[in-house]
């Protein structure tokens, strides 16, 4: 029984993706948990794998078409579920034949032909019968194949290049980059194993062919229109949805971070692990979380929903845009364990590594910019989630304390609401519990 491969959803809100290439061939089979297709859709690129064993068939989506979630975009046929071309032949048909010509239509009935083949020969007015496949099965290669043979004039489905660049060892990564840049892989020589292109090899092809372009002298006038990936206008699509229709309201604090940079650096002197301000910070807001779940909650289907995990997602700035990796059950995690998942999924994000799980179900998302000296910022919330937290530049300022002018390490806290799910006085209560952590740590202890 066949097996349909659909697009999958990435995350809680999302309602289309984009496919950005297929990585199997119609008609070749396929082995459970192989990477069968591309896909591009909120804010990550992936490489969507087969969930079971047998020939990829009945193709309906080509690269670049935007898919709904759950849609039909192939199948995994078992090896004995050909496509025939017994059903072109009616009972008609072969009664209509006389008997010389009746073996000829047996013979035929027992060659099989892939959908795509049956589409390309229509679009080109192929007599299939023509076509002599390498095995027992017309594939699309064969179709090509036999229309590479016919005149000139003839019109072709793709172009030289195109087929070139499909049958060139490259990586996925590379292969979208070409794309990106409009770049054909036949032109760009490979540093990999077996002069495979890497996805480096590409960036330096698209690097001279932009100098090779520069004009000698540049007018004032001059504009540059660089190329938008389809993960940034995803993220635009996402973020312009969620400003225009999320009533965003925004509440912001100061923190004395002293007691938190102490507790940084005993947790590194006793477990020899690098812990980042970060980490700590994730940390306290589990915790600042489980006292006040509205924060953790959604607006769903004109309903307030509560999360029963704490999953929180961290803003991560990528090459072509900004992704938000989750560290799941993050209040179950012990600070180590909380520090090494960190770690990994940044490294993961910035290699363009992330998995489907990595990027699902958050709850709560947190934007750090602080490494870049900002002071302070207010960020757009992660819908469906009810919050964001943007966190700001640790910095010594003068205070009072106790009356006194004194200078503290500040952090500064600006909290975004959706405000259909918190209210300004549970917003506030939520900044004062983090806040109260940040202070004292040993709270949480």
């Amino acid at each position: 029984m066949a097996e349909d491969v659909i697009m999958p959803a990435l995350g809680m809100s999302q309602e289309t993706g984009v496919l950005l290439q297929w990585l199997k061939s119609e008609g070749e089979f396929v082995t459970e948990g192989e990477p069968l297709m591309e896909i591009e859709t909120d804010k990550v690129i992936v490489e969507v794998e087969a969930t079971t064993s047998g020939i990829l068939s009945h193709i309906v989506a080509e690269p670049g078409d935007e898919i709904p979630v759950g849609q039909t975009v192939a199948q995994i046929s078992a090896t004995d579920e050909p496509t025939s071309f017994a059903s072109d032949l009616t009972n008609t048909e072969l009664e209509s034949e006389d008997s010389t010509k009746l073996p000829e239509a047996i013979e035929q009935i027992e060659v099989s032909i892939s959908p795509l083949a049956q589409r390309i020969a229509a679009e080109h007015q192929l007599d299939l019968t023509q076509v002599k496949p390498e095995n027992s099965c017309v594939y699309k290669a064969d179709v090509l194949a036999y229309l590479a043979t016919r005149s000139p004039t003839v019109p072709q489905p793709i172009s030289v290049n195109e087929v070139k660049d499909q049958t060139t060892l490259a990586s996925p990564k590379a292969r979208r980059l070409a794309r990106e840049n409009h770049l054909s892989l036949n032109n760009i020589s490979g540093s990999g194993p077996e002069g495979a292109i890497l996805a480096t090899d590409v960036l330096d092809a698209a690097q001279h062919q932009k100098e090779k372009r520069i004009p000698p002298e540049l007018t004032s006038d001059t504009v540059q229109r660089p190329a938008i990936s389809s993960s940034w206008q995803v993220m635009v699509q996402r973020l312009t949805n969620s400003w225009t229709t999320v009533p965003h309201f925004f509440l912001s604090k100061e923190a004395n971070a002293g007691q938190l940079s102490r507790w940084r650096k005993q947790t590194q002197k006793h477990s020899g692990q690098k812990i980042t301000y970060t980490d700590l910070l994730v940390k306290v807001v589990a915790a600042a979380l489980r006292e006040h779940p509205r924060l953790n909650g959604k607006w769903e289907e004109e309903q307030i929903v509560l999360n029963d995990e704490i999953n929180i997602g961290l803003a991560v700035a990528v090459e072509n845009g900004l992704v938000v990796p989750v560290i799941h059950q993050t209040d179950q995690l012990k600070l180590r364990d909380l520090a090494d998942r960190r770690q990994v999924l940044i490294d993961q994000a910035q290699n363009g590594d992330l998995s489907l799980e990595d990027m699902q179900n958050g709850t709560f998302t947190i934007s750090n910019l602080g490494m870049y000296g900002v002071d302070a910022f207010s960020a757009i919330i992660n819908p469906p989630q009810a919050a964001i937290l943007a966190l700001g530049s640790i910095t010594d300022r003068v205070v009072a304390i106790d009356g006194q002018p004194s200078v503290q390490s500040m952090l500064s806290l600006t909290l975004s609401c959706d405000h259909r799910v918190v209210d300004g006085a549970r917003a506030a209560q939520f900044l004062q519990t983090l806040v109260g952590f940040i202070e004292d740590p040993l709270r949480l202890l």
